[in-house]
C-alpha cells in the first residue's frame, strides 16, 4: 500500500479495499499459515497445544481469554499478535479514534467526510501503534475505559453535555481499528466489567447515561489466572459468556522446553561471557521449578513463574562471575556451591502455603535445591538407592563405596563459596575414589568438568543420606553421615567441634 497517498480520493482510486480488524489478521494468519512461517516466534513450548488454539479462535473471529497462572506467557502472546496486523492503515487526519476514512464513526470524522469528500485529508497509522495494554486494578474506572464528558470542552465549544463532540474517548474507543489488550481481567471491579458487555456484543458505548452508537471494531484479549487464585475478584459470568474463546495456558512440561526458555530470556551481561555454564547446572536450575511445582509447601493455585529459572540462572552466572573478580581468574565455571546464590530468586517467587510458611521460604527454598540435586544426579550417575537394596555380597559394586568408606574414617571436606580454582581442585582431589569414579563414567571430561562432576558427587551422596551435607553462611562441609548425627569423630585435622 502506498502511505503517500495523503486523501480519500486518492485513496479509491488506489484500490484500497477497507476491513476489519479481526479480518485483517485472519488474512493475515492464513497467509502465514500457507507459507509455514510461524506467527508466534520465540514461544515455546506451545506448538501443540495454545499456538493452535489461537489459531483456531483468530480464524473464527473471536476475542480471546487467556486463562493460566502466573509467568505462562499470556501477554507475550497477545503482543505477538501485532504481527498479525497490516502495515499500515489508512484513518482520517486527527482521528482521535482511527476513524476509517470509508465508514467513520465520530462526529469529528462524520463531519469532515461530509464537507470535504474526496478531499478529506488521510493520515496512515502503522501497526504498531494500534496495540493497546491496560492493566485491571481495583482503581480503574469507565471513563479511563470508554471515556467521560469533558465539561472544558462543551463551556469552550458552547455544546450541550449530549453533544457527542464534548466526549473525552477512553483507551477503549482509541483503540478502534487495533487488538485492545486487559491483563488480570478478574482484578477489574465487576462493575467496571459491566461496562464492556455492550462494547463486546452491541457494539455501543454509554457515558454518563448519554448513549453514543459507535460500532468500534476492535480485538479483544483478555488475560487471567484461574479465578480461584485470588480473593481479589472474579471474572463475572456474562462477560466471559461473551468472550468466544478461552485459551488454558501452561508451564512447560519437560526440561528441555525450560531450559530453551531461560536461556532466550535470561538477561546475561556481554562481560559475563567469561563465566560457563554448564548443561547439568542449567538442568539443577529448571528442576527447581518443577520440583516446586509439584512440592507441598508451595502453593499449587499461585504456580511457579518461569520468571524464577531465569531470575535463578542470572544468579548463578553472577556468583560465578563475582568468584572470578575476587580471586582475579580470567574465567570460570559455576560450580554446585555457587547455586546457594539462586535462593533469592527463589524465595521471592513462591507463594507458600500454610505449612510452608512454618517451615519458612528459606528453607523451603534450601529443600527445593536439594531435591533437584537428587533428581538430576539419577540422570548423570547410578542411584544409589538401587546399591542400598542389594545383598551384601554385592557391595563391591557399589561405585560409591569407596568416597563414602572415606567419609566413615572421619575425613571431611570443606567448600568455601569463593575460594579460587586451585584451592577447589585441592579439595576435591583429596577424596579418596572421588576421581576414579568421575574417570570411569566420563572419560571424555576435561579437567574444570571433572572437577564440577566431582562436587556433584558430593551434593548427590548428601541428597541421598549417604554423607552429611552441613551448609555455613559461604562454607560447605561434608563429612560421614552417622558422625554428624551422634556428634563425634575420629578427632582427625578436617574435623571441627562443631557440625
Amino acid at each position: 500500500m502506498n502511505i503517500n497517498i495523503s486523501t480519500l480520493g486518492e485513496l479509491k482510486k488506489s484500490g484500497y479495499k477497507p476491513k476489519s480488524v479481526k479480518e485483517e489478521i485472519r488474512q493475515n494468519l492464513i497467509r502465514k499459515l500457507q507459507q509455514k512461517e510461524n506467527a508466534f516466534p520465540g514461544i515455546i513450548g506451545y506448538e501443540d497445544t495454545v499456538i493452535p488454539d489461537t489459531e483456531r479462535a483468530l480464524l473464527s473471529r473471536h476475542n480471546i481469554l487467556f486463562l493460566g497462572l502466573r509467568g505462562q506467557a499470556k501477554t507475550r502472546m497477545a503482543r505477538q499478535m501485532v504481527s498479525l496486523l497490516d502495515e499500515y492503515i489508512p484513518i482520517v487526519e486527527g482521528s482521535e479514534v482511527n476513524d476509517s476514512p470509508f465508514d467513520p464513526l465520530s462526529r469529528h470524522a462524520r463531519d469532515i467526510v461530509a464537507e470535504l469528500g474526496d478531499a478529506t485529508p488521510i493520515s496512515w497509522v502503522h501497526r504498531d501503534q494500534r496495540y493497546s495494554e491496560k492493566l485491571a486494578t481495583p482503581d480503574v474506572s469507565v471513563a479511563d475505559l470508554v471515556g467521560d464528558i469533558d465539561p472544558i470542552k462543551a463551556a469552550n465549544m458552547k455544546l450541550n453535555y449530549a453533544d457527542e463532540r464534548v466526549i473525552h474517548f477512553g483507551i477503549i474507543p482509541r483503540s478502534n481499528r487495533g487488538i485492545f489488550v486487559i491483563n488480570e481481567l478478574p482484578d477489574l471491579q465487576a462493575r467496571i466489567q459491566v461496562s464492556l458487555f455492550n462494547i463486546l456484543q452491541e457494539g455501543d458505548i454509554q457515558i454518563r447515561g448519554f448513549k453514543v452508537r459507535m460500532p468500534l471494531d476492535i480485538l479483544f484479549v483478555f488475560t487471567a489466572n484461574p479465578e480461584d487464585y485470588t480473593n481479589r475478584g472474579s471474572i463475572v459470568t456474562p462477560l466471559k459468556d461473551r468472550i468466544e474463546s478461552q485459551i488454558i495456558t501452561h508451564y512447560p512440561k519437560n526440561i528441555e522446553n525450560s531450559l530453551l526458555i531461560t536461556e532466550q530470556e535470561a538477561n546475561v551481561h556481554e562481560e559475563q561471557r567469561h563465566v560457563h555454564i554448564s548443561d547439568m547446572i542449567k538442568r539443577l536450575i529448571e528442576q527447581v521449578a518443577f520440583e516446586a511445582r509439584n512440592s507441598e509447601y508451595v502453593d499449587k493455585k499461585s504456580g511457579v513463574s518461569a520468571r524464577l529459572t531465569i531470575a535463578a540462572y542470572e544468579n548463578a552466572v553472577s556468583a560465578g562471575e563475582r568468584r572470578a573478580i575476587i580471586n582475579k581468574e580470567k574465567e570460570t565455571y559455576v560450580r554446585i556451591a555457587d547455586l546457594q546464590g539462586i535462593i533469592p530468586a527463589i524465595t521471592g517467587k513462591i507463594e507458600l502455603v500454610y505449612e510452608g510458611e512454618q517451615e519458612g521460604p528459606l528453607q523451603v527454598a534450601v529443600n527445593l535445591l536439594d531435591k533437584a540435586i537428587r533428581s538430576v544426579f539419577s540422570q548423570y550417575f547410578p542411584n544409589p538407592d538401587s546399591f542400598k537394596k542389594r545383598k551384601q555380597s554385592a557391595a563391591a559394586e557399589n561405585p560409591y563405596r569407596a568416597v563414602i568408606q572415606w567419609f566413615d574414617k572421619g575425613n571431611a571436606v570443606q567448600l568455601l563459596q569463593d575460594v579460587n580454582d586451585k584451592q577447589y581442585e585441592t579439595s576435591l582431589q583429596k577424596v579418596d575414589g572421588l576421581k576414579e569414579l568421575i574417570k570411569g563414567k566420563f572419560p571424555h571430561a576435561n579437567n574444570k568438568e571433572q572437577l564440577l562432576l566431582m562436587e556433584f558427587v558430593l551434593h548427590g551422596l548428601a541428597s541421598y543420606s549417604l554423607i552429611s551435607k552441613k551448609v555455613v553462611e559461604n562454607e560447605t562441609r561434608f563429612s560421614d553421615l552417622l558422625g554428624t548425627m551422634m556428634n563425634f569423630g575420629t578427632g582427625t585435622e578436617e574435623e571441627s567441634d562443631e557440625f
